[in-house]
């Protein structure tokens, strides 16, 4: 390959089995090329109006570079909560601090030929400036529902965000 491995490939992860329970533990580097399950996390950051935190993944990231994303997250580290790293991940992408408790909403298994994560979904209220990381984030705005609607066809997009943003609206949708 020639490049040097992204600084996060060596991040120890949990790897669960089919009813979320871990088993064992694993380099990022070896559950993505094992196609071992393992935990992320999906944070809607929304603001006070409505509007949505949306980004342009980095070139350097690991798993769908450049693609385009509604939510910041990643993936649980080992020995961590989806709570806790809903937080942090939040914090971390937005490069704010004191964001309120994320609200979980739902949890979901994301599958493909080539990956393998629980996945749970949360949302957070972020009115104030944000500073996003730039390993992290390539380009950013809040736009509202309809503005990302309008995009959903023209930008690329990451296919679990694309997974979790329909299964978001399809939730959102059902009756109370």
């Amino acid at each position: 390959m020639g490049e040097q491995e992204p600084r996060s490939a060596g991040e120890l992860l949990d790897i669960v089995d089919a009813q979320d329970r871990v088993v064992g533990q694993a380099t990022r580097a070896q559950a993505y090329a094992r196609r071992l399950t393992h935990r992320c996390v999906f944070v809607l950051a929304r603001t006070g109006d409505g509007r949505l935190f949306v980004h342009r993944r980095t070139a350097q990231k690991l798993v769908f570079p450049s693609c385009y994303d509604m939510f910041v997250g990643g993936v649980v580290g080992a020995g961590e909560t989806y709570h806790d790293a809903a937080l942090r991940e939040a914090e971390e992408e937005l490069g704010v601090s004191g964001l309120p408790a994320p609200q979980p909403l739902f949890t979901f298994l994301y599958e493909t030929p080539e990956h393998s994560w629980f996945s749970a979904l949360y949302e957070v209220r972020c009115d104030g400036p944000v500073d996003p990381q730039v390993e992290e984030v390539a380009w950013h705005a809040f736009l509202t529902e309809d503005e990302i609607a309008a995009r959903l066809g023209e930008w690329e997009w990451v296919p679990d965000g694309l997974q979790a943003w329909h299964r978001y609206l399809a939730w959102r949708a059902q009756p109370a």
